[in-house]
Parts: structure tokens; C-alpha cells; sequence
């Protein structure tokens, strides 16, 4: 075992009411994991975090641990909480390949739409319940937002093959490079004898600035850019207008594929980057620079025009248009749902922004459809889909089980 993960673990206090179990989305044991690991029953603290998350591998890894679990650990009060991530990734780890899984003897068959991680979280549920489970990826591999938006520096994709492989023990099935809407329909599935159907396609679409010039052969997205950064020769000054954390991936990324220099431009202060605090730390130490308190209003061959942003009461441009000098820009403000399913399909309702309408476990508003993460909340993290997902796999084995 690494002694840091042993001291970790030995650095649990047990709490009786432990509020980083309160801080995880999915709840969680932590002091449950930490004994167990210490007691030598690491392979039973795989099973239970398995249990509890399927993609507790992953969650271990890019999960906003100082906003969640690491930031409720009583010990953060003296800015030392453990490293809770660190010790669930570990576990996971080790166990992943090995988990002892089972399935049920339940009867149904359930398509699932889109790999992500609500697609799935859903999955591994119903296919250890028994039920024959089918899943269709637009892409050419299963991961949604983990393989195609989540940089390797910070999740590496050989941890989605080994994902696959469990799906494939427990019987799964996936067709990849299958596009539902265009060709084959959600009716085309409920003729083939499927008793429920999940969406969980993600947000695709990337949201535009609408300003002059976002059609520019040296303009790109950031959600397009992260699917595949290798077809990119950047080489001069980089910029990226936005300050999410996909905007930081986006930045340390380009600077790890050879950009001279990149540079984060935000219309607000520091402190008010949407990003989380240890993501744009972490974007500062590879070398990223920011630019605030810059509000783009048009992007030319030569750059972003801006004007400054200062506050009084609100936020107010002033001064004259400048130029801020670029040979890339890539626009990362939020990403929205594609519409080739809901466009195609009868009776399933959609937001103004595109999202999938559904009540709290589920149902969309077509009897026998589901859905859940980013195609209904908009992009949120793994464990959110995770959690989601979890009440959702419970909702669609009552509905098959009363069909």
C-alpha cells in the first residue's frame, strides 16, 4: 500500500456525524472506506463504493473534492482536510477489474441512449438487476464527457476500457458510431421490444457569444476542441473567452500541446470565475495567464476586440475598443443539448434551452422514457449525473417491473 494513502486513512477521525459524507453528492461512506482499508478488507471497500458509485474510480479522481467531501472534513477548519479523492481513487482502483459482479433475474429490456456518465451509472444498475441492456453511442467509444471533454492529464481513457470491460462481463451491449433520431427512431426501439428507453446524450451543442466574427477560420469552440486537441497546430497566443472549468481544461491543455502562450480573458474579477478556485490555481501553475474585467464585443483576424469592465453597482463597459492580440481564440461559455432525438420522437417535451423536461425520478413526458444528467440539469459534474441517474435506474425498475 502507499504510506501517503495509509496515512491518510490514519488521519480519519471517525467522526460520529461526519459531514464529508454530508458534502458528497452520493453520500459517500468515508470513514466506513477508511477503516476497511486500514483493517486489510480493501477488496469489501471496493464492493461498497462500487455499490454506491459505479464510477467511483473516476469521482475519486476529478470530483470538486475541496468544494464536497474535503471541504466538509472537520479537519479543513486547520487547512489539512484528507485526501479523501486520493484514498477512493486508490481503492477503486485496485478494484475495478476484479469486483465480483453478479446479475439479477429481472426480465425486461432497456435501451440506453448516449455512454456518458448518467448513461452509464444506468447501465451497470438495471444490467446487475438482470435486465438486458443495449447501449447506443454516437461515438466511436462509450464515456460521453469523460473521454471526449475531460483532458487525460486528469482522467486517463485507459480507465474507460476498463470500464467497457465490465459493462461487456455483466452483458451489455454497445453500438457504437449509432446516431438515434435520424435513422433509427425511439419507435423503431420500442417496436424491437425494448420495455423502457434512457437518454443521456449530454450537451453537445457549444453556446455561442453571438458577436461578430465567431465564424473566423481561427475561432473554435471549447467543447469541440477538447473532443480531439491533437487535429490543432496552435503555436502563437491563445486565448479563451470564458472562465469555467472546461475553460481552464481548455487552456492547460493547449498549453501542453505547444501554445506559446494562453491567456484566460474574463469580464469580471478573479474571485468571481465561475471555475472552481483549484482549477484555475492549477491552470496558473502550467503556466496560464489571465485577463480581467475585458468584455469581447467582436473577434477579427487580429483578435478580440474589448472594452474594459468596471463596477458601479453593475458591471459597465467604458473607454474605447481595444484590440487584445491572438492567433487562436476558442469560446468556452457553456455548451446546450443536440436536438436530433426530441426532434425525431413523439411527445417528449424540451426547455427553451433545449433540455429534456422530466419529473423528479425521471419520466419524461413520453410513458416509458427516462432521462437524466446534463440533457436535463445542463453540464453539471459526474457525480451529479451519478446521483441522478442512481434514483432514475430505481424509477425505470418499477416501471418495468408493473408493465
Amino acid at each position: 500500500m502507499k504510506e501517503n494513502i495509509k496515512s491518510e486513512a490514519e488521519r480519519c477521525l471517525q467522526c460520529k456525524k461526519p459531514k464529508c459524507v454530508e458534502g458528497c453528492p452520493v453520500s459517500t461512506q468515508i470513514p466506513e472506506m477508511m477503516s476497511m482499508l486500514l483493517e486489510g478488507q480493501i477488496r469489501q471497500a471496493g464492493q461498497m463504493l462500487f455499490d454506491n458509485n459505479p464510477l467511483s474510480i473516476v469521482c475519486g479522481l476529478i470530483c470538486h473534492h475541496e468544494a464536497q467531501c474535503e471541504g466538509h472534513c472537520i479537519l479543513n477548519h486547520k487547512k489539512q482536510p484528507i485526501k479523501i479523492g486520493s484514498v477512493e481513487n486508490y481503492i477503486s482502483d485496485y478494484n475495478l477489474d476484479m469486483l465480483p459482479l453478479k446479475n439479477g433475474d429481472k426480465n425486461g429490456k432497456v435501451g440506453i441512449i448516449g455512454s456518458g456518465p448518467a448513461g452509464i451509472t444506468i447501465a451497470f444498475i438495471l444490467a446487475r438487476r438482470g435486465y438486458d441492456v443495449t447501449i447506443f453511442e454516437s461515438h466511436d467509444k462509450i464515456g460521453g464527457v469523460m473521454r471526449y471533454g475531460i483532458p487525460d492529464f486528469r482522467l486517463s481513457k485507459d480507465i474507460l476500457e476498463r470500464i467497457k470491460k465490465r459493462l461487456e462481463d455483466l452483458g451489455v451491449k454497445i453500438r457504437p458510431n449509432v446516431l438515434i433520431g435520424p435513422v433509427i427512431t425511439m419507435d423503431d426501439l420500442f417496436n424491437d421490444g425494448y420495455d423502457s428507453i434512457f437518454i443521456g446524450t449530454g450537451v453537445w451543442n457549444p453556446k455561442k457569444m453571438r458577436i461578430k466574427g465567431e465564424s473566423l477560420g481561427h475561432v473554435h469552440y471549447a467543447i469541440d476542441y477538447l473532443k480531439n486537441p491533437e487535429v490543432y497546430d496552435f503555436k502563437g497566443r491563445v486565448t479563451i473567452i470564458g472562465a469555467g472549468n472546461v475553460a481552464m481544461d481548455v487552456a492547460r491543455t493547449a498549453i501542453r500541446k505547444g501554445a506559446k502562450e494562453v491567456v484566460i480573458l474574463y469580464r469580471k474579477d478573479m474571485e468571481d470565475m465561475p471555475a472552481s478556485p483549484h482549477e484555475i490555481e492549477y491552470a496558473a501553475l502550467d503556466g496560464v495567464s489571465f485577463e480581467t474585467h475585458k468584455q469581447p464585443i467582436e473577434i477579427t483576424n487580429e483578435g478580440i476586440i474589448y472594452k474594459d469592465m468596471v463596477f458601479d453597482e453593475t458591471w459597465k463597459e467604458v473607454g474605447q475598443n481595444k484590440l487584445f492580440k491572438s492567433e487562436a481564440v476558442i469560446i468556452s461559455v457553456s455548451q446546450a443539448p443536440r436536438s436530433n432525438i426530441v426532434s425525431k420522437a413523439r411527445d417528449i417535451h424540451v426547455s427553451k434551452k433545449g433540455l429534456v423536461e422530466t419529473d423528479n425520478l425521471g419520466h419524461t413526458t413520453r410513458q416509458g422514457v427516462f432521462a437524466s444528467g446534463d440533457v436535463v440539469t445542463g453540464a453539471k459534474t459526474v457525480v451529479e449525473a451519478v446521483k441522478y441517474s442512481k434514483v432514475v435506474a430505481d424509477a425505470m425498475d418499477d416501471y418495468m417491473t408493473n408493465k
